[in-house]
């Protein structure tokens, strides 16, 4: 993938060491990244970025998950993909609309066969 063709993924979590193996992980597959620690910071970062799709954890400070995602969903036009990981239980109904869930510790080969269908699907 060249970079004029590389899709950018926003990594939405509060904990540095997450963030970073993802940041890691998508970037040594080709992909860009950008970084939000919260959803509050994320709302701001997605207009700023435009990314093609968002991983998403529920349990933040300042906005959690469900909540930094209902407001991105009223955004006009709102169609960019989500993946929600989370070690929080009951994670598949706190955001229905979401492309798929993966549970804290997740298994890395699967979440990048995921992203990559998402965005090349």
């Amino acid at each position: 993938m060249s970079q004029n063709e590389a899709k950018k993924i926003m990594i939405v979590d509060d904990d540095p060491a997450i963030t970073r193996y993802l940041e890691v992980l998508f970037q040594d597959n080709g992909y860009l990244t950008c970084i939000a620690d919260d959803g509050r910071t994320a709302m701001d970062l997605f207009k700023a970025e435009g990314p093609d799709l968002i991983t998403l954890d529920l349990e933040m400070p300042e906005e959690w998950g469900p909540r930094f995602f209902r407001k991105l969903s009223k955004i006009k036009g709102f169609s960019t993909p989500v993946i929600v990981i989370s070690g929080l239980s009951g994670r598949k109904y706190s955001i229905p609309k979401a492309d798929a869930f993966f549970a804290k510790p997740f298994d890395k080969d699967e979440l990048l066969a995921e992203v990559n269908r998402i965005l090349t699907g």
